[in-house]
Order: structure tokens, then C-alpha cells, then sequence
């Protein structure tokens, strides 16, 4: 069934009297209930007449059991009936009704003026009744009513083109259309009517985007033209409009043939048009915009430049006052843009940033075109800033496309490309200043201009190629993975649609294997750098010589090659290289903003090339290419730390391999200082220069003080590069890249004799998420007391920032793309709420008192609350040197103890040794199957039993604890001076808190010793340990420490022996019947619960109840997303995320009786990513946990004997309070019972050694 756009009247017998029904209305008369949907009914269609083609006619819904046709329809003579099916949303028929002519007519002859008549649709899938009035018209009246209707038609066009309304079109449509139904064939008026008719519609095309009202403009302009004659004076007017109508179509489509006919019509207009006609101006205007169009598509030069000469003589030819003036300057504008694209002259950039400034001082504030023009400006200003590095175009870019889209009405075909527009404005931003703000927004603005952009539009790969250039480059600066892959797919998808011969492949192909290289960079796989090199080399393939897009690319393809060499170590990779990256550089004009990055581009592989050849005029040529780029940069670019570093690294190598001159070493290190300090560009390339630095002060001048700014920059840009912009999860990926850092720089102090700056750095550059945590929990009395607005504003930012760093979803590959704009709209939420967060820190800083608000602290400061029960004992581990900083109250500065007999290379063989004997006895495995016990019932606890042999004397594990007992502990206990005990008398053995740090995290500490032999002796001889990831989780709880609201006081268990897809723990109810029925008998407040008896959010109530909590279940450990670790329940898993947003402000001791709770992660040792230290974190002052897997009967075990241990220690009272206080020394209690009751097997070894204790 074809639709047919024109009227029956038009082609119908002219007639003395015609008939028509007018007023048709649809009604449904099914009944209304509760639970009725409303009906969605589309169009009426219309059958029978003598043409082949059926007619279709819009339904409007008037209520929701009303529609209506807002068209009348000519009853043909010559049929004696007519179909009508109505047709819903999806298509398919709803009813039909025949319409018997042959009666109607004979009513007309009975001289009825108006007929009514009201029928029951037949076949309707619902009840559906039609009415109508008939009505006859005579000629004269007819023509009268259409120029009745095109006259008001006409004024609502003039009143949108003054208002710009919608409905103001839609009636105009509407008028006009009835004008042209209603002018009969070979009337004078009726192609000017179809003239303003195509007008309107490519107007509401230009609001909707809808191609049915393009397509309808461009067949009546058509018929306009054809009923024109050759010499009537519109006919220039109707071509004209014709080919405005097709170029807007091709804007959206694409089709080449579209546009080829465009200029053909708008030639022969111009043609037509006598010079001097006020017509002219407007015709040459459009003709310059087909020819920029076709430009557009074949990339032609003649085509642009032709465009350019046309649209400069509309101007000409165009009186200063006239309203039309501003639109042709900033057509020019535009034409001149697309020019400047392709060649790179700076004359025609500047001239369009001139003739748009014109246009928009010419043009009245809320003119509906002044959207589009404050666009075109910022486009021009943006590539203006590009070309020349002016940092006042970009901001002024900036301003001037917001304004666009704030002006812009939603719904508005053009706010997609002011979106896109917008986007790489802020894109341009962020590559000067690295602002994470900007590539955000840019982000966001380009989702959403590809969500507004219909599939099939012809602008959809320019789009989702500009949204893959703006993933690619936050990546770039965050290595957040989902950003690359999401980058790869839009670049894809581009290329998709993009056809083989439009002037956009190439760049799609750059950009794609741009995409491909950054994936390569972050997984490794040589199947990304391989298609990243092969798609490149196609993109300069296809690129012509003259073309302004080639240097970039052939750099580009440079890079790929590069990178594929430093992985292969392909001569032939690093030569082409070299040769394409040097054509970049000449191809590239002095002055071009991209020079500096050319030259930098080149320095990179010329640098490789010297590194595997040796050859010494390839790193004499790199330290030339790297000054340029340097001296060339403007001031303040975002590229300049990355270009200074580059030299450094040209420098230092010329001065190791082959000068040995000062010079060139100075040279390193002032470029490197200058790179790390910068003000402006990416955090992480500051990080990469200030490690240079680091490693050349430390090669050559291991004393210099120098090291000490040295690593203070360095670990605060650590702190940059993990900011509470980002999720809990990617602050940890990007603290895997710097493991390590802080225990170089303490071991550096260490080796000055600095051990205050060395205990400063660590705390500074440790547990970096876990201290920013702390930060957004800490009290904020003090500041209360003197801005009480101030404290509760940080108070509420704290909140929102802590639940958007743990609550934000990650982005994946089936993700569709409303989604991913949700995500980024949380993401650029966040990142304005870290904004706030700085600027409140600053705010509160700037207080008399309070200058270190919430900064690392000083030693001084650490030093002023340390326990008074022992010391807490730093060891730091570094390739250089291992040393211990052992905190006592009352000194002033930590003491320094050197360990020499100690190294990271006897550590890592340690936990290797360790490591091994631990998978022997299955104990690494976290969820391991049920094995039987020797009584046939099921007991381990992720954990299966080995035989008690391997009575070995020099066992892997006695070896480990000798070893640790011999080169760490006991030199520590000695320069403390503490001495063995005699358990016999009586004595109250000291504390001491073990702060271990890199591979020492994993060796357990607090069993060190000699177990066999007349010399035995251990740990457990000197001293109760716990441990605690930073010395400031141990001095926060002894300065804030406070009571314990008696209401709270009192323990909770629970027990999960069966949690869905782990194995059964059956010992544990037994463990939490045990101690909860000691707890009774002692007094003590308690409450228990077992498997499907308690609900997770039932836990998190009776967690906020009790002070202490013993939770016997299983652990699971989440190392990529820590606050996704849990507790394994009957009715789902209590995640640690969960429990830190809990308000647990009476929370004291937490008993994890669960496997591996604080096993931590070994690419972030010094992190303590493990269950343990994040129940601290939740506030929890103590808390029990275990390095690897326990057995259920030594669990339980345990776990009474701690109790028994507290519940016999407790003072006596009347309540039933109850706090774990003594919980180290009962955990050291109920250890020490459970080892003595063993052998000295590796087995028994690796049974009572997991159970380990942190905090107070």
C-alpha cells in the first residue's frame, strides 16, 4: 500500500459542485475499568480512489477514547465506494468501514446541504465507532476557503519564523496543507502554495528530523517547479527552494545524488535570477551551502572553495541593516571552517571566527537562529585554539557552546551536533589542562548527542567517533579499562556506517587504531597493536598528500609501530617509525599548535631506536626534537610536564651509556624537577617524571637533599592519582602502578638517618583508600565549635562522597547506551563532589588553628598518642635497604632500627616457602569441598586435614619463623629492650603492634620464634602482638577513644554452617551455642542467631545493638573491589561496603571466625586490601581474623577459649556490659593453649599461626 502525499482534490473532475466529508472522528466504546490501557491508534488509510495510490491521513488523540482526523476528503466521482482501515502504532489493521458514494450522492440530489452520519467500524479488534459530516462546496467557494486557509497558514509562518513556537509550525503546516488540497488544478496560486508549503515542511524537518516531512517538502517543491513556467519570475525562488530541500535531505542521508541535484537547481536558480534581484543574495547563500555540503562528502577542494566564492558574494550583494545579513556571514563562516580543516591556513580560521563575531553581534537576543550561530563560533574558535595553542579561544569556545545548547529548545534536530560541538571543546580543554572535570562533560555531552541522533542519520558516525576520541582520552590519563573498551566499540560502530568514499574514513580508521594501541598498552595483546598498525596505515593510505589530516595521522601510525617495537624488538617497526614520524614534523608548518607534539612523538622513537642500536645521532636528534617540543609549547599546556620528562630521559641517557658529563645529568634533573612540579598537565605523567627523578637522585646522589622535595612531590601527586573522584574500585587500579613508592621513599630517609620523614612518608603513602575513608569519618567537634555551617556542609559532602565512591556501577560491554549516561552522569556527580570536598578542606584550612586540617600528619603529632601498653613497630621493606621504626609514648621521634640481615629477596623467598606448604595442606584453597574426620563427620572449614607427620626438624615453615625470628623480630625485641618472660610469675607480658609492610604483609610476624632444639624461644616468650596496616589506625583509636554507650554493650553471634554455593561449616553452631551460652551464665548481654533464623539486614541492626560481634561463617575476599568482600549467609552475603554505611558508632570487637580475613592482595600489599582491616576501617577498635584457612575444630577452639578468657577476666558488675579490651591477650591466651596441645608437625604449625589480631 502506497502512501501518496497529494490530495484526491488535486487530481480529481473539475466539477461545479464538490462533494466532502469533513470532522471524522474515531471513538472507542469499549468499557473504562481499573485496569484499562489506553489504545494507541495511528492513521486512517483510504481506498478506492481512480488513482493506483491509497491515501493516509494522521490520527490525533483529542481524550483517551477519542481521535480525530484534522483533514477533510474529496469524494471522487467516478467511484461508487471507498475503504477505511485504521491502523494502531505497530501497524496492523484495528477496523474498516466501506463508504457507499453512490448514497451520498443521492442525498446531494435530495439537496442536503450537510450530512451526518455515524457507523460502526467492521473487523475491529476493539469497538470502534467513525462519524463525519458531508458537505458540498461549489468552485468559487472552494477557492475562496483556500486562500482563506493559505492566508492564515502564511501568517502562522511568519509568526514561527518570529517566535520560533512549534505549534506555530504545526498549524502552519496544516493551513497550508489544506490551501494546497483545496486550489484545483492550473490555478495561478497553486505552486507559490506549494512553494510555502515545502517551506514549512523543511522547517519542521529541521526541528524533527523526521525524513517523512523532508521527503514531502522536496515532492511538493518538485510539483512547484514543474507547474512553473520557464519565464515566470518564480521559478528561480521554486528551484532554489527545491535544492534547499534536497541538501537537507542529503545532510541526513548522505546520498550523493541528493546533493549533486541540489547544485544542479540552485545553479539554474542563480542562472535565472537577474542581477540586482533581490532574490540573489539568498540564492548564491544556498548554493554555497550545497557546495559545502558536497565538499563535506568528497572532500573535493574546487567544491569548497567554489562554496567560499559564493557565499562571499551573497554578502556582497546584501545591504547592512538587511535581516538576512547575519545568516549569510555566518554561512561564510562555516564554509571558510570547513576549508580550514582541510588545509590548515590560518587566514581562513581567522577569517570565520571573524565573519561569525559579525553575525552574532547583528542578530537580536532570542532570534531561534542564535543557537546555531553561537555554535558555529565556538567551533571555529575551537579549531582556532587548536591550530594556534591560544588559550582564550578555548574558554570563549566554551562559553559560546553552552549558550548554544542552553538556548536550544529539547527536541531540536540541531541540539545533537551542539552537543557533539560542546564535547570537543571540553575534549580540547582537557588535553591543555588534564582537568578530569572537562573530560567528563565532554564525555557526557557526547552520549547524549548520540542518544538524541536517529540511527540512520547521516551525522551518527561523525558522532560516535568524536564520543570514542573522548573515552580514549580519559583513559588515557585514568587507565580505567571499561573507558578504552567502550571507546573501541563507538569507533567501530562509526566506521559501520561511515561509507567507503566519505572523507571521514580515514580519521575513523586513525581513531580506531588509536583505540587499539591505548588497549594494547594496558592487556598486552599483540593482536591489538597488530590491527591498530594495519588500520593506520590504511587511514594514511587514504589520506591526500595535501590534506591537513596527514602529519597527525603518520605520527599516529609512528606510535603504533613504536609501541609494537618496544614489545617485539623489530628493527623494521622502529625504523618506519622514525621515517613516517619525520615526515609529520616537515609536512608540519612553523607556528601549528601541533608541532611541539610532533617533535615529542619523533624524540620517543628516536629514543628507542638509541636504546636497542646504540646509535648516538638517534639520541643526539630525540634531545633536539624533545628542546623544540619543549621551547615551542606555549605556557601552561598540558603537554608540557610530559615533554619535559621525555628530555630528562634523553639526558640521563646520553649521560650513562655515553658522555659521563654533569652537564647532561644536571640537564636530567632540572628537566625532571620542572615535569614533576608542574602546575598544569595529567597527575600521572607528574608521577612518571617525579619517579625519574627519584631513581637518578638515588643512582647518583643518594645523599643529596634534593631527595627530600623529590619524594614529597612525588607522594603527593600518589594522592592525585587515587582522588576521591573516582570509584573505590579504580582508586585501586591505579594505586597497583604505584606499590611500592612510599617504601622507597622511607627507606631513602632511612638511609639520610631521616627516620621522622621516613615514618611521615609512609603514613602519607600507605592505605591511601582506607585513610581517605578515615578522613570522611572523622569527628568534626572542634570545627563545630568554631563554624558550625562549615563542619555540617564537610559532614554531608563526606556522606555522598563515601556512597558514590562504593555504590557506582562499572560500565560493560552489553551496556546500552541510556545506561552508560546514567553511569556518567554519576561519575561527573562525583567528580564535582571531590571538587567541593577540596575547596571545603581549603576553606577550613584557612581557619586560625586549623592549618593541617585533615592533612597527612606530622611525626610530632603521631607521636602524641601512642598506646602506653607497647610499642608500634613500622618495618619498612625496600630493594635498598630493610629497616624497623619502632613508636614509643613518651619519645619524640620513632627509633630507627636498621635490618640489615633482612631483605625483600629473603622475604619473597620466605612467603614462597610458606606459600607452598600452604597449598600442600590445601589451605589456600578459600572454598574447598566437605572431607570427613576420622569419626566420619564433616568438620573442616575451608580447610582439609593432613596427617600429623613431617616431624621434619628443619621443616619450610620452622625454617620461615626461625628466619623471621632471627633477621627481623628478635634484633627489634633486642634493640627495645625487651627480655623473655617467665610465664610462671605472674607477669603481664608488654604489647607490641606490628606495621609490616610490602612482601612482610604476608609472613606472620606474631609467630616468629625457635620451636625445637635447647636455644627455643618465639614472639609468644616477649610479647602479645596484633597488627595494624598504619600507625595512625592505632593513635586514632587512643585519641578519640570513648565509652561504649552501656545500652549497646553486650555481644551478638551468628553462625552460617550453610551458605549457598560454599561448603558446610557445621562447627560453627556448635562454636556460637557454646560461647553464647557462657556469655549467659557470665551475666552478659547476648543474643545469637543460626542460618535461616536471621535475614542480612537483620545482621546489620544487631550490629548497630551489640558493641561485639563474632560472625562464624565464611569470607569471601574481593580484591579488585574491596567493599564488595563479604560474609557468605543463608539469605544472602553481608557485604563490607554495606557495613561501612551502617552507623556503628558504639562498634568495639568483631570476631571474624572465617577463613583468610586478612590475607591481603599482593599487587596492593601495602593497601591492606582484606576483611579485617576494612571492620577496622567500619570502626570496629579490635578485630580477630585469619591469614588463611582454619579448620573448624581448632575454630572453635579458639574461639571458646578467647571468650572463656574475657568472660573470666571481666570486672564484676551488675549490668551486662561486656567489651573486648583484653581481647589481644586473649587471642594470644587461646593460641598459645591451642599450640600447646599439638605436636610440632608443619600441619599443627599451619593450624594455630592463621589466628591473628588487629587494632586496640
Amino acid at each position: 500500500m502506497g502512501q501518496r502525499s497529494s490530495s484526491p482534490v488535486e487530481d480529481g473532475p473539475l466539477e461545479s459542485r464538490q462533494l466532502y466529508i469533513t470532522d471524522i472522528t474515531f471513538e472507542s466504546t469499549e468499557r473504562v475499568t481499573d485496569h484499562w490501557v489506553p489504545r494507541n491508534l495511528k492513521e486512517l488509510w483510504v481506498s478506492g480512489f481512480s488513482s493506483s495510490d491509497d491515501v493516509s491521513f494522521p490520527l490525533f488523540r483529542v481524550s483517551p477514547v477519542r481521535w480525530e482526523v484534522k483533514r477533510f476528503i474529496q469524494l471522487p466521482g467516478d467511484t461508487d465506494v471507498l475503504e477505511f482501515t485504521v491502523k494502531c502504532n505497530q501497524g496492523a489493521d484495528v477496523g474498516f468501514l466501506r463508504l457507499d458514494l453512490e448514497r451520498m450522492r443521492y442525498n446531494e440530489m435530495q439537496h442536503i446541504q450537510r450530512l451526518r452520519q455515524k457507523t460502526e467500524m467492521g473487523g475491529a479488534d476493539i469497538p470502534l465507532t467513525m462519524s463525519w459530516n458531508g458537505r458540498k462546496t461549489g468552485i468559487r467557494e472552494l477557492i475562496d476557503v483556500a486562500t482563506l486557509l493559505y492566508n492564515r497558514g502564511f501568517e502562522r509562518l511568519l509568526a514561527f519564523q518570529k517566535n520560533g513556537g512549534n505549534s506555530e509550525l504545526t498549524d502552519a503546516i496544516r493551513l497550508l496543507q489544506d490551501a494546497v488540497d483545496l486550489t484545483p488544478q492550473g490555478n495561478a496560486s497553486l505552486p507559490v502554495r506549494l512553494n510555502s508549503l515545502g517551506i514549512v515542511l523543511t522547517w519542521h524537518f529541521q526541528r524533527t528530523g523526521n525524513l517523512c516531512d523532508i521527503s514531502q517538502a522536496i515532492e511538493v517543491h518538485h510539483k512547484a517547479v514543474k507547474l512553473t513556467a520557464r519565464e515566470h519570475s518564480d521559478l528561480p525562488s521554486c528551484l532554489s527552494n527545491l535544492g534547499n530541500s534536497l541538501a537537507h535531505r542529503f545532510g541526513h542521508t548522505g546520498e550523493l545524488p541528493d546533493i549533486v541535484q541540489a547544485i544542479s537547481c540552485q545553479e539554474r536558480a542563480i542562472e535565472l535570477t537577474p542581477l540586482g534581484s533581490a532574490t540573489l543574495p539568498a540564492q548564491l547563500n544556498n548554493l554555497g551551502g550545497s557546495l559545502t555540503h558536497c565538499f563535506e562528502r568528497t572532500g573535493e577542494l574546487s567544491s569548497i572553495s567554489q562554496a567560499i566564492h559564493v557565499r562571499k558574494r551573497a554578502v556582497e550583494l546584501t545591504a547592512q541593516g538587511h535581516e538576512n545579513l547575519p545568516l549569510y556571514l555566518s554561512n561564510l563562516g562555516t564554509s571558510l571552517t570547513c576549508r580550514f580543516k582541510r588545509t590548515g591556513n590560518i587566514a581562513d580560521i581567522t577569517q570565520s571566527v571573524s565573519e561569525h563575531e559579525k553575525a552574532i553581534e547583528l542578530t537580536p537576543h532570542g532570534h531561534t537562529d542564535l543557537p546555531s550561530r553561537l555554535n558555529s563560533l565556538g567551533l571555529a574558535r575551537t579549531l582556532r585554539f587548536e591550530r594556534t595553542g591560544e588559550f582564550a579561544d578555548i574558554i570563549q569556545a566554551i562559553s559560546e557552546l553552552k549558550e548554544a545548547v542552553e538556548l536550544c529548545p529539547q527536541g531540536h534536530p540541531s541540539l545533537a551536533s551542539y552537543l557533539t560541538d560542546l564535547g570537543g571543546s571540553f575534549t580540547h580543554r582537557f588535553e591543555r589542562m588534564g582537568e578530569l572535570t572537562d573530560i567528563a562533560d565532554a564525555i557526557s555531552a557526547r552520549q547524549k548527542a548520540v542518544e538524541l541522533t536517529p540511527q540512520n542519520h547521516n551525522a551518527m558516525h561523525l558522532r560516535l567517533g568524536n564520543l570514542g576520541n573522548s573515552l580514549t582520552r580519559r583513559f588515557e590519563q585514568t587507565g580505567e579499562l571499561s573507558d578504552i573498551i567502550q571507546a573501541i566499540q563507538s569507533h567501530k560502530q562509526a566506521l559501520e556506517c561511515t561509507p567507503d568514499s566519505h572523507t571521514t574514513l580515514p580519521a575513523h580508521l586513525d581513531d580506531l587504531g588509536g583505540s587499539f594501541t591505548d588497549h594494547f598498552e594496558k592487556t598486552g595483546e599483540l593482536t591489538d597493536i597488530a590491527d591498530a598498525i594495519s588500520v593506520r596505515r590504511r587511514a594514511v593510505d587514504l589520506t591526500p598528500q595535501n590534506h591537513s589530516g596527514l602529519p597527525i595521522r603518520l605520527t599516529n601510525l609512528g606510535s603504533s609501530l613504536t609501541r609494537r617495537f618496544e614489545r617485539t624488538g623489530e628493527l623494521a617497526d622502529i625504523a618506519e617509525a622514525i621515517i613516517v614520524r619525520r615526515r609529520a614534523v616537515e609536512l608540519t608548518p612553523e607556528g601549528h599548535a601541533d608541532l611541539p607534539g610532533y617533535l615529542n612523538s619523533l624524540g620517543t622513537s628516536l629514543t628507542r631506536s638509541f636504546e636497542r642500536t646504540g646509535d648516538a645521532t638517534h639520541n643526539a636528534d630525540a634531545i633536539s626534537s624533545w628542546k623544540k617540543a619543549v621551547d615551542l609549547s606555549p605556557q601552561g599546556h598540558a603537554s608540557q610536564p610530559a615533554y619535559s620528562n621525555n628530555l630528562a630521559f634523553a639526558f640521563h641517557h646520553r649521560y650513562v651509556i655515553l658522555s659521563g658529563n654533569i652537564e647532561d645529568l644536571e640537564e636530567a634533573l632540572s628537566c625532571c624537577r620542572t615535569a614533576a612540579s608542574a602546575t598544569v598537565g595529567s597527575p600521572k605523567t607528574k608521577l612518571l617524571a617525579a619517579k625519574h627523578w627519584a631513581h637518578a637522585l638515588i643512582l647518583h646522589r643518594p645523599n643529596s637533599p634534593e631527595i627530600l622535595l623529590c619524594f614529597d612531590t612525588m607522594l603527593r601527586l600518589v594522592s592525585l592519582i587515587a582522588g576521591l573522584e573516582q570509584t573505590v574500585r579504580g582508586r585501586y587500579a591505579q594505586l597497583e602502578s604505584t606499590s611500592g613508592l612510599a617504601l622507597k621513599a622511607a627507606a631513602a630517609a632511612c638511609a639520610m638517618d631521616r627516620p621522622v620523614k621516613a615514618l611521615e612518608w609512609l603514613e602519607q603513602g600507605r592505605c591511601l583508600v582506607w585513610t581517605q575513608l578515615n578522613n570522611l569519618r572523622t569527628p568534626l567537634d572542634n570545627l563545630r565549635a568554631h563554624d558550625e555551617a562549615l563542619a555540617r556542609c564537610i559532614e554531608d559532602t563526606a556522606k555522598l562522597l563515601e556512597n558514590a565512591g562504593s555504590s557506582r556501577g562499572q560500565p560493560h560491554g552489553t551496556m546500552s547506551l541510556a545506561q552508560s549516561i546514567s553511569l556518567e552522569d554519576e561519575a561527573r556527580a562525583q567528580l564535582r563532589l571531590a571538587r567541593k570536598w577540596d575547596d571545603l578542606l581549603k576553606r577550613a584550612r584557612a581557619m586560625p588553628g586549623f592549618e593541617s586540617f585533615l592533612m597527612p600528619l606530622q611525626c610530632s603529632n603521631i607521636m602524641q598518642h601512642l598506646p602506653e601498653s607497647g610499642p608500634i613497630v613500622v618495618i619498612n621493606m625496600d630493594v635498598r635497604r630493610c629497616d624497623a621504626l619502632a613508636l614509643l609514648a613518651g619519645l619524640d621521634e620513632p627509633l630507627h632500627i636498621p635490618l640489615p640481615e633482612f631483605s625483600v629477596e629473603k622475604a619473597t623467598k620466605y612467603r614462597a616457602l610458606l606459600n607452598s606448604q600452604l597449598r600442600i595442606h590445601n589451605l589456600r584453597v578459600r572454598e574447598v569441598g566437605v572431607n570427613a574426620s576420622t569419626d566420619g563427620e564433616p568438620t573442616p572449614r575451608g580447610i582439609r586435614l593432613a596427617s600429623a607427620g613431617n616431624r621434619c626438624g628443619d621443616s619450610a615453615v620452622h625454617r620461615v619463623l626461625r628466619r623471621l625470628w632471627e633477621e627481623v623480630v628478635k634484633p627489634i625485641l633486642d634493640a627495645l629492650g625487651y627480655s623473655k618472660i617467665d610465664r610462671t610469675t605472674g607477669h603481664v607480658l608488654p604489647r607490641i603492634w606490628w606495621c609490616p609492610t610490602g612482601v612482610l604483609t604476608f609472613l606472620p610476624l606474631h609467630a616468629a620464634g625457635i620451636y625445637q632444639g635447647p636455644d627455643a624461644e618465639c614472639i609468644f616468650d616477649y610479647a602479645v602482638s596484633s597488627y595494624t596496616p598504619t600507625v595512625s589506625a592505632i593513635t586514632d583509636r587512643v585519641k578519640n577513644d570513648s565509652s561504649i554507650d552501656t545500652k549497646a554493650s553486650g555481644l551478638f553471634l551468628t553462625s552460617q554452617p550453610n551458605a549457598p554455593g560454599a561448603s558446610s561449616i557445621p562447627g560453627t553452631t556448635k562454636e556460637v551455642q557454646s560461647i553464647s551460652e557462657r556469655a549467659k551464665n557470665n551475666g552478659i548481654r547476648v543474643q545469637k542467631f543460626v542460618g535461616d533464623e536471621m535475614s542480612v539486614d537483620a545482621c546489620l541492626e544487631h550490629m548497630q545493638k551489640f558493641s561485639c560481634i563474632h560472625l562464624a561463617c565464611h569470607g569471601s575476599q574481593n580484591a579488585a573491589e574491596p567493599l564488595q568482600s563479604r560474609f557468605l549467609f543463608h539469605q544472602g552475603s553481608l557485604e563490607l561496603g554495606t557495613i561501612l554505611k551502617s552507623n556503628l558508632k558504639n562498634a568495639d570487637l568483631a570476631f571474624l571466625s572465617a577463613c583468610q580475613t586478612s590475607t591481603g592482595e599482593e599487587k596492593l600489599s601495602d593497601e591492606a586490601v582484606h576483611l579485617a582491616a576494612g571492620m577496622l576501617a567500619a570502626g570496629y577498635r579490635r578485630v580477630v581474623g585469619t591469614m588463611w584457612s582454619i579448620g573448624d575444630q581448632p575454630a572453635q577452639t579458639v574461639a571458646t577459649t578467647f571468650y572463656d578468657y574475657l568472660f573470666a577476666r571481666r570486672e564484676a558488675k551488675s549490668d551486662a556490659a561486656f567489651d573486648g579490651a583484653l581481647s589481644a591477650y586473649a587471642l594470644h591466651h587461646a593460641v598459645q593453649q591451642l599450640r600447646l596441645s599439638l605436636d610440632d608437625s608443619e600441619h599443627s604449625f599451619l593450624t594455630w599461626i592463621p589466628f591473628v589480631h588487629f587494632g586496640l
